[in-house]
């Protein structure tokens, strides 16, 4: 199975061949035809994603218990009122890791309790992926081929995250951090690093790390994970959540 990754850090370019086994990902249709969510009931295993995609029609998408609120965005600690009913095509993908029951409603069009325009969502497996060494390598998003992580575990509880990728405007951005290992996530400040230059104009006096926000990543396996964000920079979207796969490992390292 072929994997792509384009115009990594400094617009690097390579191609790799590699097989994996990935999280499968859901799609959850919001209004259009019936003017509902179809399916309204899903079961899927722990560590899968749901995508929610707005196919016509003034509606949000709402766990009942608070977990998520989305729309257009999601509503987060750096974003406090997103996720209100939008009538744009909007989409957002969201990670289930917890088994259990997930109900969830349309704020515009129904009610918790699974009264009016509502939903549910069956988390199924369960026990938490335990972060080893094979968490070392590159993640992407392939539907983002671009941009991308490249996660290093340094000892048994900290990990370093480089993300490779670019603020609104399109100028190429590092953003750094390191974090704990907390089960099966890791979670971590993160920098934006400024200021440098090309050879030999780099001057290491001119670099700056200003406060960038949080990142936290989940893994339901070695090759397959998330990332979500809160960011105070407004370069960028305060807050947002990715699904990962695996691109590259270091030689040596095995999954569990």
């Amino acid at each position: 199975m072929i994997r792509r990754i384009a115009q990594w850090a400094a617009g690097a370019s390579l191609q790799l061949v590699t097989t994996l086994a990935f999280a499968a990902n859901h799609v959850v249709t919001v209004g259009g035809v019936g003017n509902g969510f179809s399916p309204s009931n899903l079961t899927i295993q722990a560590g899968d994603t749901v995508t929610f995609r707005n196919a016509g029609g003034f509606h949000n998408v709402v766990a009942d218990d608070g977990s998520f609120q989305c729309s257009n965005n999601c509503k987060g600690t750096g974003n406090p009122s997103g996720g209100t009913p939008n009538s744009s095509e909007w989409s957002q993908t969201l990670t289930f890791n917890s088994p259990g029951q997930v109900p969830y409603y349309c704020t515009a069009h129904g009610a918790p309790g699974g009264i009016g325009m509502s939903g549910k969502i069956t988390v199924q497996g369960g026990a938490a992926f335990s972060i080893g060494s094979a968490v070392t390598g590159n993640w992407y998003n392939p539907a983002q081929s671009g941009h991308g992580f490249q996660l290093e575990k340094v000892n048994d509880t900290t990990v370093t995250a480089f993300w490779f990728t670019y603020d609104a405007n399109g100028n190429q951005v590092w953003i750094l951090g390191v974090g704990q290992i907390v089960d099966n996530r890791i979670e971590m400040q993160a920098v934006h690093s400024r200021g440098g230059r090309f050879p030999p104009n780099f001057d290491p006096t001119q670099i700056t790390n200003p406060p960038w926000g949080t990142l936290t990543f989940t893994f339901t396996s070695c090759n397959a994970g998330s990332v979500s964000w809160t960011s105070v920079d407004p370069l960028f979207t305060a807050s947002g959540t990715l699904a990962l796969e695996r691109v590259t490992s270091v030689q040596g390292t095995s999954c569990p």
